[in-house]
This record gives structure tokens, C-alpha cells and sequence, in this order.
């Protein structure tokens, strides 16, 4: 409906075409709200567009060119070719992400379509309470209303401070976006930050060919993580070829006069210290950006957070009533299921109010980091639940995978899994898995954990052989 002044009025409008904010403008719509949808750039969000989605689908090129080189470890040789040597087709690799992300957006697309959403395609930004200003991209402006808004605008790479990197060509200084684009393979990657970001491109690169080395700043990488899962995680990247520096911060950057030969990256170690160490190409992977700068949020009265995420409750409701952030911009912990989950609280909540209401509250959060072996991790670390509980017997079981019979038979033996427990009532608090399908096996201990069953039940029960679910038999055996 448009109002005599040329505003459109709707009665829900999502902001970002995320994993939350997508089916959440389809529920919106199938149950008879006349619904906006206002998105930039694509459907699905990062998720489906630059995030898991694509990142994943080249990972698994990775895994074949790690197994390809490993043939021989398996008794299989490939004749007229020297074991080891492969080759990588970068545009090949690239094509085959490209492919499956239209195939993942196309979906997106035909189903919100199909729900009877009003897709805007452009830029939002509040002028009052209720009221949006929308920069389509076609250039011409819609203003719209509505007494419920959603604000699902994500997060994106963050620019580092590094002296000298605004004299770098945009070709060569890389993010988690770009990096994907690449039509070859680069010689040598720099790799600023060693979070969950940061291993998962610097693995992949190094297995695609180029030589890889990875700059953190804090005394471990993945810094969310306990030491000795860290300290596991480094052995496997070092046995990779991944050189890393530890406790380093980067200076500066710079290329030689010629721009022919590798950029010249200084770095700072904790002593004061300082070394030149070099790249054909740098990736910026330390941080993401809340994207609330351009939705002008002071004009509605939004309240942000120090870190300029958006302030919300457990019902996931900002400052002012009949708005809601879901997904990254919200802050922490920033995972397409967790967008997802928010998703399904708001449905809830605004469709149903007759039901109790959903929260965010004592949500079991898991994740996992898209390594080889991957991280999986649902609930508390070990050093969380000693502070959270500082009055219970925290004990832990940690089991190397070289003890897990899968893993030896496929030859993918690295890494360990850890479980965080109450030594009295026998609740599993936490668990983490960084080994072979890690992801997998944590999913069956979060189960666990959604059921309140306790370890012993885990110890004792009947798994299939020779599954790795089978190593939750005799992981319990080193409880201390």
C-alpha cells in the first residue's frame, strides 16, 4: 500500500538477505504480512555468497590435492609421473565455486520469490523510527514503512591498520572475499591473523600450491580455543609447510621499486625484534566490520554496542519496540546457525505470541573450523567452565586420534579430542574434536549434551565398528 506522500507501506521489512533474515521475510510473507526485503548486492548473504558456502566448496579441492599428493602413502602411483607432483587448475577450482553458489542463490532466490516477498534491491537506512530510505541499484530512492523492521545486515572484512598497505595494488592485498576470485594460484600468501578465517585459506592455499605464511599477534593460534587444542592445531599446519609466527605483529609493508618481486612485510616479535619476511600476495583474515555505519541507526534511536554491533535482549529486540537484530550485526558468536536459530526464535515470537516466548538464553553453541582435520566445538572450554564454576569438580578427558581405529585405517590419525565434564553429576559441559570429520563427531556429543545424558551413558553405549562415534567408548578412560 502507498500513501499519498509516495511512502510504501509494508507490515514487516527484513534488512539483509542473510540466513536469518531470508526465510524470515518467507514466513513473513506465507503468512499473509505484506513483506519488504531490502538486499544490496545477492541473495543469501555472505553465507551462501562469500562464506561457508563457497569457502567450503573450494576446501574440499584442497582435500583432493593434500590426497592426491599422499597417493603413493596409499600404494597408489600414477604412472609416467613422479609421486608428489600435481597440478592445479585455479580457474577450474574457482568455476566450480562460482557453479555451486549460483546453483545454493538461485534456490534462495526462486523460493523468496515464490513466498511473495517484495524484493527490494539496494541500500536501507533510517530517516525516522519506522520509516526507511532505499538507494535502489537502479539509483532511483523508495521510501518504505512498516511497524516491524529486521535488521539482518551482517558483517564484512575488516581493513587492517598496516603501514604502507594503501601502496599496494588491490590485485595482490587479498580479503576472505577476494581471495576467492583468484584466476592463479599465488607463489607465496601472507596471512594476517590466525583465527578460524585465517587457517582455513592458508591451509587451503598451501595445498593448492603456494607457499604460506601465517602472522598472529596473540600467543596461540585460534585464541578462543584451550592451549592444547591450539597447540595440536599448529603441530598440524607446521607438518603441512605452513610457517608461523607467533606473538607478531605486523609494521609495515612495501614493494620494491620495480614492483617485479615480492612485497617486503616486517613484522615485530614480543622483544621488539624485527624481521622482513615476504609474499607475492598478503590476506587480511583478523576481524569482520559490523555493517550498521550506513543504516544512519541514530535517525530510529538504535542503541549499538562499544564494538558498533547492534544492542539487543534475549528475545533478540533492539532498543526500540517493534525492531529486531538477528545474525552478525548483532555481535557474537557470528555462525550462520546461530542467524539461523535467531531466524526461528523471531518466527516465534512475532507469529505466535501466544506461545511462551523464545530466547537466546542457555542455547547450546557449537561450531567448527573447516580445517583438515576439522575443529569441532559445542559448549564450554575447559578454561571457561573452571571460571564459570569455580565451586565444581571440573575434570576432562583428552584422547589422541592416534588411538581411534577409523583414523588409522584412513591414514588421517592427527589431532585429539577433548571432553569438559562434571566430575560429580557426570554433565558434559563441553567438547571439542580436532581430528578426522571433527564436526561430525562433536554433533553426536552435542546431541548428548541437548539431552542431558551424562558421560557414563556415552562410555557405555553400543556403537557401530569401525565408526569413529566409537571412540566415545574409550575416550572416558582418560578422565582426570
Amino acid at each position: 500500500m502507498a500513501s499519498a506522500s509516495g511512502t510504501k507501506e509494508y507490515d514487516c521489512i527484513v534488512i539483509g538477505s542473510g540466513q536469518g533474515g531470508t526465510p524470515l521475510a518467507s514466513a513473513f510473507a506465507k503468512a499473509g504480512k505484506r513483506t519488504a526485503l531490502v538486499e544490496k548486492v545477492h541473495i543469501g548473504g555472505c553465507c551462501v555468497n562469500e562464506g561457508c558456502t563457497p569457502t567450503k566448496t573450494m576446501i574440499a579441492s584442497g582435500k583432493v590435492a593434500y590426497h592426491a599428493r599422499r597417493r603413493a602413502d596409499y600404494g597408489i602411483h600414477t604412472p609416467g609421473a613422479e609421486d608428489g607432483l600435481i597440478a592445479t587448475d585455479m580457474k577450474r577450482v574457482r568455476q566450480r565455486k562460482r557453479d555451486i553458489v549460483d546453483s545454493f542463490r538461485g534456490g534462495g532466490e526462486t523460493r523468496t520469490q515464490a513466498a511473495g516477498v517484495d524484493v527490494l534491491m539496494g541500500e536501507a537506512c533510517f530517516t525516522d523510527t519506522k520509516k526507511l530510505s532505499v538507494k535502489m541499484n537502479d539509483d532511483s530512492v523508495r521510501t518504505v514503512t512498516a511497524d516491524h523492521i529486521f535488521i539482518n545486515t551482517g558483517e564484512r572484512p575488516s581493513v587492517p591498520k598496516l603501514a604502507g598497505l594503501e601502496n599496494i595494488p588491490t590485485q595482490l592485498q587479498l580479503n576472505s572475499t577476494t581471495i576467492q576470485e583468484l584466476d592463479q594460484v599465488p607463489v607465496s600468501l601472507l596471512v594476517l591473523g590466525g583465527g578460524y578465517i585465517g587457517l582455513e585459506f592458508g591451509q587451503l592455499f598451501r595445498r593448492l600450491g603456494s607457499e604460506v605464511t601465517i602472522v598472529q599477534r596473540s600467543s596461540q593460534l585460534l585464541p578462543r580455543e584451550d592451549p592444547d587444542i591450539a597447540a595440536s592445531m599448529l603441530d598440524i599446519l607446521r607438518e603441512d609447510g605452513i610457517k608461523v609466527h607467533l606473538s607478531t605483529t605486523a609494521v609495515s609493508i612495501s614493494l620494491p621499486p620495480s614492483g617485479k618481486d615480492a612485497m617486503r612485510l616486517v613484522i615485530r616479535s614480543p622483544d621488539g625484534t624485527e624481521q622482513t619476511i615476504y609474499g607475492s600476495h598478503i590476506l587480511s583474515a583478523a576481524g569482520r566490520t559490523p555493517n550498521t555505519d550506513m543504516l544512519n541507526l541514530q535517525a530510529a534511536g538504535i542503541s549499538l554496542k562499544s564494538s558498533s554491533h547492534i544492542e539487543v535482549n534475549e528475545r533478540l529486540e533492539t532498543s526500540v519496540p517493534g525492531i529486531w537484530a538477528l545474525g552478525d550485526v548483532k555481535g557474537p558468536p557470528a555462525f550462520t546457525h546461530i542467524s539461523y536459530d535467531d531466524f526461528r526464535i523471531i518466527q516465534q515470537n512475532v507469529l505466535e505470541p501466544n506461545l511462551p516466548p523464545l530466547t537466546t538464553k542457555d542455547r547450546i553453541v557449537p561450531y567448527v573450523c573447516y580445517t583438515d582435520p576439522q575443529m569441532g566445538h559445542v559448549g564450554l572450554h575447559e578454561y571457561e567452565a573452571r571460571k564459570q564454576y569455580p565451586d565444581r569438580k571440573i575434570q576432562t578427558a583428552k584422547m589422541p586420534m592416534a588411538y581411534v581405529a577409523r583414523a588409522l585405517e584412513t591414514d588421517e590419525s592427527r589431532g585429539l579430542m577433548k571432553a569438559v565434564v562434571d566430575g560429580e553429576t557426570g554433565e558434559i559441559l563441553g567438547f571439542t574434536c580436532l581430528g578426522l570429520e571433527g564436526g561430525e563427531l562433536m554433533s553426536v556429543v552435542q546431541m548428548a549434551m541437548m539431552g542431558n545424558v551424562p558421560w557414563q551413558r556415552l562410555r557405555d553405549a553400543v556403537w557401530a565398528h569401525p565408526s569413529l562415534a566409537e571412540s566415545l567408548n574409550n575416550l572416558w578412560g582418560f578422565l582426570e
